[in-house]
């Protein structure tokens, strides 16, 4: 169970900067299969309607992640490699569901024209250790459409995680940089809606022992603004 002053996935706030609940188990069998169920509290769906002149109140403030998969020390001792499949799922209520098509869901409304925001992705990733630094490569592949965007299955999320143990007051040092791909730029008035970013974090991680830890991280991204600019 986690409590932070903001929930931040791929580099975009998923509470509006507010603090969110967060927790879930995992049961995993010695042969290497598991599954698991990760929750937290958003806002980011509801926050994207203005009840004012749509007049629909939208209900979205939980997101609950479903997963499956296989780990196995397939490059050798404590190198594990995983595969597995992912299903994000947010009860909602008041969504519009609209005609999804290049009309009315092209450019810059490609976001908010009502796409059902739950996606499935596939997964591979592969951890490492050497010494003190310890971390995962991972590639994310949506076989379905990717957080509410109109026609963006084939999005995919490489990104990298480094964790460097300093031995010094259980304190260790992360790193990650990420690519959110987000398939079928769309182009109108001679102008490029590129919904793709790169995200970054930086932080220091504190282990107080006994299951306890706390962090502190600068994250950030180079995502663009409404319009393309």
């Amino acid at each position: 169970v986690t409590v932070v002053n903001d929930y931040r996935y791929r580099g975009m706030t998923q509470s509006n900067y507010k603090p969110a609940i967060q927790g879930g188990f995992d049961y995993a069998h010695e042969s290497g299969f598991y599954i698991g169920n990760w929750n937290s509290s958003i806002s980011w769906i509801s926050d994207g309607y203005d009840t004012g002149a749509t007049g629909r109140n939208v209900s979205a403030p939980l997101e609950m992640d479903f997963y499956a998969g296989y780990k196995t020390e397939l490059l050798g001792k404590g190198q594990v490699t995983d595969v597995g499949i992912l299903q994000y799922y947010y009860p909602s209520n008041g969504i519009r569901q609209a005609v999804q098509n290049t009309t009315n869901c092209g450019t810059t409304s490609r976001a908010t024209c009502g796409t059902n925001p739950n996606t499935t992705e596939l997964y591979l990733a592969q951890n490492f250790a050497y010494g003190p630094v310890s971390g995962f490569a991972k590639v994310s592949y949506s076989i379905t459409n990717i957080f509410g965007y109109y026609n963006s299955k084939g999005s995919y999320y490489p990104d990298l995680t480094l964790n460097y143990d300093t031995g010094v007051m259980g304190l260790t040092l992360n790193a990650h940089v990420g690519y959110q791909y987000i398939s079928n730029t769309q182009t109108s008035g001679g102008i490029k809606y590129d919904f793709s970013y790169t995200d970054y974090k930086l932080g220091i991680t504190k282990d107080f022992g006994g299951g306890l830890s706390a962090n502190i991280s600068y994250v950030g991204t180079d995502a663009k603004s409404v319009g393309g600019t």
